[in-house]
């Protein structure tokens, strides 16, 4: 029950993320300075990235439920504020204040911490592979950035 309880509070919490991140990009994707830059070749259309972003968020937000149910240290919840500062911040920095190469800069701490996630507090559970699809979506996410930072 305790498990389900904190799910539920990451949920809301990452999803309010979700929507600080959107609020902050302002226009974003649709913007004119997003619209007119050179984009890699493999930028998905626009509604893969809310579809990622809701599977990615259900599923961190069961793996977080389930590590806090386990171990709740002041160290996981200091990684977990710096994830969520970072996570929030992309879309104010690259979109907003059109800062390319702090986006990058953001996006490769941020794999980084997702990746302590998987390799240190997850040795022993199957919960981490949970944290695949956050990988995989990071990666996707960098390549785009650094195309857009090298070609424009």
């Amino acid at each position: 029950m305790k498990q389900l309880k904190l799910t539920v509070l990451f949920l809301f919490i990452n999803f309010g993320g979700l929507a600080i991140g959107s609020w902050l990009m302002n226009n974003g994707p649709t913007s004119s300075w997003y619209t007119n830059l050179n984009q890699a070749p493999w930028t998905p259309e626009g509604w893969v990235f809310g579809a990622a972003w809701t599977i990615i968020m259900i599923c961190f937000s069961v793996y977080l439920g389930q590590l806090f149910v386990k171990q709740n240290r002041l160290k996981l919840i200091l990684i977990f504020c710096v994830h969520f500062i970072l996570n929030v911040s992309w879309n104010y920095f690259f979109f907003n204040q059109h800062l390319i190469l702090f986006g990058l800069i953001i996006l490769i701490l941020l794999t980084a911490l997702i990746c302590y996630y998987f390799f240190k507090e997850g040795k022993a559970s199957y919960y981490k592979y949970l944290l695949l699809p956050y990988m995989l979506w990071l990666c996707i996410a960098t390549s785009l950035n650094l195309y857009i930072l090298i070609h424009n």
